[in-house]
């Protein structure tokens, strides 16, 4: 490219007598400057949005800090800091054996708690290239993400937001793609975790289900260990039995309960929760 600037010059030179600027300066100067409509720039040189949340999405880390279900997360949150003491844990896989149990309500709402926590720098990755809800949560679409990271050429990491308010960091799973398995197998996906691990001190994945999709088994081989999500009322035994087949005994973390009834609990939350303002 130089070689083509500098016969430009001397033949501007030659025909004119005047002597051009540096043209690979200019030109440099030209294509490296920064968009006028791009996202500013955030914490860890990631873009910044600001996300619109409302009370049906159930992110109760945001919309109701004070109620049960907050408390409960906080203190997933807190068992997971104690198993990081004791075991190797950065990358946590939260997935379910079908859909609809909620485990992108759990990821969500993981993240946004440990995130509180100071210095600890949070990223939730979307990971779920088939049928994406996560980022709509947030009142964000049409993101690029996961997908065209994983379809490009570039080793440097992109298409990671910092989301002002919660405080924590997205990669969205990006338009899905016509062939999700055969991107993640494809070596790039292993390549993107090793970097991110290095500059997050947690990584929440929101997988597709355990069944009937094999895409939960790649996600296992890149993560530490498997939160399962299973919901009352909607999970059935056999598909838990073999869900729990699939995911391999030593990367089971734990079962978190979604959408408990026990009205005793909420008695006694009742009672020794902070005044109402």
């Amino acid at each position: 490219m130089s070689r083509v600037f500098d016969a430009l010059q001397r033949s501007g030179l030659e025909q004119t007598g005047v002597e051009y600027a540096d043209m690979v300066s200019v030109a440099t100067r030209v294509f490296e400057a920064p968009r006028e409509d791009a996202a500013p720039e955030g914490e860890g040189g990631f873009p910044s949005l600001e996300v619109s949340v409302t009370v049906p999405g159930r992110l109760v880390f945001i919309t109701e800090p004070d109620c049960l279900a907050a408390e409960k997360f906080r203190f997933l949150g807190v068992r997971m800091r104690q198993l990081q003491q004791s075991r190797q844990i950065k990358k946590v896989l939260i997935t379910s054996t079908i859909a609809e149990e909620g485990k992108s309500l759990v990821s969500a709402n993981l993240a946004g708690v440990l995130a509180k926590r100071k210095k600890q720098k949070v990223l939730l990755i979307e990971g779920d290239l088939r049928r994406p809800v996560l980022a709509q949560q947030f009142g964000l679409d049409k993101l690029t993400g996961l997908a065209e990271w994983l379809q490009g050429d570039s080793r440097r990491v992109t298409n990671v937001y910092h989301l002002e308010g919660p405080d924590f960091w997205l990669m969205p799973a990006g338009h899905p793609p016509a062939n999700p398995l055969e991107l993640m197998q494809s070596g790039r996906l292993a390549e993107l975790m090793e970097q991110l691990a290095s500059q997050f001190d947690w990584i929440i994945v929101d997988s597709p289900p355990l069944l009937p999709l094999a895409d939960t088994t790649v996600w296992a081989r890149m993560t530490d260990g498997a939160l399962l999500v299973v919901r009352e009322g909607t999970t059935e035994k056999a598909p838990l039995k073999r869900g729990l087949e699939i995911l391999r005994k030593s990367d089971l973390l734990g079962v978190v309960l979604n959408a408990c009834s026990d009205g005793n609990h909420h008695n006694y939350y009742q009672r020794y929760a902070p005044p109402s303002k």
